[in-house]
């Protein structure tokens, strides 16, 4: 009986090791292309690149806060899953209000910027998903950072779409477009990890 106990303290131990280990990896990868990516969204003008790099943050925040309640009982971490679910839909309001603003004062963007690093943002967030693939279904803290991870895909393809559609038609409509899509998938991935995050809190 004390060995079994032993051996399932163990095995858990050994996974939050795991997790933890992922999580620094992939806060550092997304700490790193927030500033990267949000300079190269100011210089090229891109609302679109904006929401990308503005993903990146949320998730390096999340990733942070995943990395502290790895240890936590299974009720702190929906309540931090509540608090991620918070964050994605305060990223989804700011492209929001970037997209108005560019409405009223429009701008052709540089699909050049725009397509090199969208392309750079998915590679860094390719390896971002193959580390957190193995534990996408672990638990809630661990779904909700995986399901982060790969909202960025996504985003990072529609961005490069994006400067396909800027260079094609001279015009700043398709990064205002590709902007509000990001936005509603944002939107959409908030309200899946509150929604879960509710149900593990009310169980």
């Amino acid at each position: 009986m004390a060995g079994s106990c032993c051996e399932n303290n163990c095995a858990v131990e050994a996974l939050r090791t795991r997790q933890k280990g992922t999580l620094v990896k992939v806060l550092c990868i997304n700490a790193m292309m927030f500033f990267v990516i949000a300079a190269a969204a100011l210089y090229g003008q891109s609302t679109a690149l904006l929401s990308d790099s503005l993903d990146n943050l949320g998730d390096a925040l999340t990733y942070g806060l995943s990395l502290y309640v790895v240890s936590q009982s299974t009720r702190v971490k929906a309540r931090v899953a509540l608090l991620k679910g918070g964050l994605i839909f305060l990223a989804a309001s700011a492209v929001v209000a970037q997209v108005i603003f560019k409405l009223l004062d429009p701008v052709v963007p540089a699909y050049e910027v725009m397509g090199v690093f969208s392309l750079a943002g998915l590679v860094a967030n390719g390896l971002c998903l193959w580390l957190l693939w193995q534990h996408r279904a672990e638990d809630i803290n661990m779904s909700s950072v995986f399901e982060c991870s790969r909202n960025d895909i996504a985003s990072n393809l529609s961005v490069f779409v994006a400067a396909g559609g800027v260079w094609l038609f001279q015009s700043g409509w398709p990064d205002l477009i590709v902007a509000s899509m990001l936005a509603v998938l944002l939107l959409r991935s908030s309200f899946r990890v509150i929604r879960g995050a509710l149900k593990e809190l009310n169980a």
